[in-house]
């Protein structure tokens, strides 16, 4: 079974989005061995824009395994259909295991993109980050969903 890491900054305050980024997390264990790695938000007072990416994106590298891509505002946007075809075509040549990056409140490092095996994009619109890791676990299980042929995508 294929494992799907999704590492982020921060922590989820808001209940509503813990419960339905826990639903979703529990729908994907049928189909991968789902985790979620939370590393720390670097929000010091005082700390420039790019000194808190390069801050996170240190503490991000470690968790970086298997084929890694990260969401970036200029990343390639994919339909549901072609990003489920994406994830297809890396469990069918045989990786293991994919990692999803999702940044804080700035963004990602260069570094982090640098490391990414590619960058997606899901709008051009800004989310907040609580709000878009519920839209990424969404369309991972939709991808998965897609992929296994059932009736959850229409």
């Amino acid at each position: 079974m294929i494992k799907i890491n999704l590492v982020c900054v921060g922590k989820i305050k808001e209940k509503y989005f813990a419960e339905g980024i826990a639903e979703y997390a529990k729908r994907l264990k049928r189909f991968c061995d789902f985790n979620v790695f939370e590393v720390a938000e670097e929000n010091a007072a005082g700390l420039s824009a790019l000194t808190t990416i390069e801050r996170e994106g240190k503490n991000i590298i470690p968790k970086l395994r298997g084929a890694v891509f990260a969401f970036a505002i200029e990343g390639k946007k994919y339909s549901s259909e072609k990003f489920a075809e994406q994830i297809k075509k890396l469990v069918d040549s045989g990786t293991g295991e994919i990692t999803f990056v999702i940044g804080g409140s700035y963004g990602l490092s260069d570094e982090i993109k640098r490391k990414a095996d590619g960058l997606v994009s899901v709008s051009d619109m800004t989310f907040p980050h609580t709000l878009f890791r519920l839209i990424c676990v969404e369309q991972i299980y939709r991808a998965f969903c897609i992929i296994g042929g059932t009736p959850y995508h229409k």
